[in-house]
């Protein structure tokens, strides 16, 4: 199960130098874990989770195998984008083929990286990407609902749904909104996404500030929190310049530099765990001797649909799912421990997997 963040930003705001820091991460990674870079401009991290190591150290696991994430570095946009000016055309592409938008804001002065507008503004850089974003929606849906209405018109059933969930995204892209804030009907949700809207995509908003506001953030990056909370995007601070030293660094080496700057942790951390979460994404676990391994389910998915993410034979015999809930099987020191407390449960068909359950899945061949 694969899962994209796009990398977007207008020139010189630090987004590649963010892409090349997590792809040497990745790269430091793979001594430990499974890696790839499947082209230049696309790369897939380890999900940081201290879970993981934990559950590994209880039951001795010889591999830790995290889930993985991928980001993609998407072509520098600029004003006029949505009608094909700079790399308008590929960048919008790029970004239709990902699932959710990491969108990096320059919150920091420095006269000797020009800005493309000219100023420092982080809220009207959010709006120069966001509008072209719009427009080039707002272009392909005016194209597209045309034959819906003659459909509809006609008496098509699935048309006339159609039309209604497009004009309500058109209702607000005329208002310049994005289309994300489209209330969905019930069932509407796979349609809706059918429809390719960039500004359907949910956002986060990566504030890229001096070194010196890599913990707390600035006045700049404040403006871009209160922005995403207003339309119900998320945000996390980074300094682009901290992570891109840090990242060839060994994993010891990286501990003392924080530690000597006051941060807990690398900042792309935050930046990939924040990522997952946009998704809606939650990581269960299946542990042995042979392996701690995380795996990546949507949040609400049932326990066949959970087991079919290791092997599609594992939910078409799916019987029952062994669960123990990560705090359970720590307190308890492991599955033995677990079961002799109470806290080993067997769930069947309906049951919702939950953030952090360690699970082996019983099924028939």
């Amino acid at each position: 199960m694969g899962f994209k963040c796009g990398i977007v930003g207008l020139p010189n705001v630090g987004k590649s130098t963010l892409f090349n820091a997590l792809t040497q991460t990745a790269a430091a990674q793979a001594a430990n874990y499974p890696f790839c870079t499947i082209e230049p401009n696309v790369g897939d991290v380890a999900v940081p989770d201290s879970r993981l190591d934990a559950l590994s150290a209880i039951a001795g696991s010889k591999e830790i195998i995290p889930t993985r994430l991928t980001f993609v570095d998407i072509a520098g946009l600029v004003r006029g984008a949505s009608k094909g000016e700079g790399l308008g055309n590929q960048f919008l592409a790029n970004i239709r083929e990902c699932d959710a938008i990491a969108h990096v804001v320059r919150c920091y002065e420095d006269p000797d990286i020009t800005h493309v507008e000219g100023k420092i503004d982080p809220v009207a850089d959010i709006e120069t990407i966001e509008t072209e974003l719009m427009l080039a929606d707002l272009e392909s849906l005016e194209k597209r609902i045309i034959p819906i209405e003659k459909k509809a018109k006609g008496q098509d059933k699935e048309a006339k749904e159609l039309f209604d969930l497009m004009s309500r995204a058109l209702v607000l892209l005329r208002d310049g909104k994005p289309a994300r804030l489209v209330e969905l009907k019930s069932g509407e949700r796979r349609a809706f996404e059918m429809l390719g809207l960039l500004t359907s995509k949910p956002v986060l908003y990566v504030c890229n500030v001096e070194e010196g506001a890599a913990d707390k953030g600035n006045a700049f990056s404040e403006k871009v929190f209160a922005r995403a909370k207003e339309e119900g995007a998320r945000a996390v601070v980074v300094s682009a310049k901290i992570e891109s030293e840090i990242a060839v660094l060994s994993i010891e080496e990286q501990k003392e530099y924080l530690e000597a700057i006051g941060l807990s942790e690398p900042g792309l951390n935050r930046v990939i765990r924040e990522g997952y979460a946009l998704l809606g994404l939650i990581t269960y676990f299946t542990v042995g001797p042979k392996e701690a391994r995380a795996w990546t389910i949507e949040t609400g998915t049932k326990a066949p649909a959970a087991a079919g993410v290791i092997h599609t034979d594992f939910e078409k015999g799916f019987i029952r799912a062994e669960t123990i809930a990560y705090a359970d099987y720590v307190a308890n020191k492991g599955e033995a421990g677990a079961r002799e407390a109470g806290k080993f449960r067997l769930e069947g068909k309906e049951y919702v997997v939950a953030d952090g359950d360690v699970l082996h899945f019983r099924f028939a061949n």
